[in-house]
């Protein structure tokens, strides 16, 4: 059970990750490969924490 669990939450970040990375373009954010990098692999302590992130975030999902 516990394992299942981790393989779900891996796939949510993972998914995470991929849609924003695909919808960077539609941010706010300085368009560089290094906030591109930063931004995504950082997007489930950014959207907990920081208002602008969030809406930045449904921005690139909404594709």
């Amino acid at each position: 059970m516990g394992t299942l669990i981790v393989i779900g939450l891996i796939g949510v970040y993972g998914g995470g990750v991929w849609k924003f990375w695909n919808g960077f373009g539609r941010t706010n954010f300085n368009p560089t490969l290094t906030n591109r990098i930063g931004l995504s692999l950082l997007w489930p302590a950014l959207f907990l924490t920081n208002q602008s992130y969030r809406r930045n975030f449904r921005k690139a999902l909404k594709g």
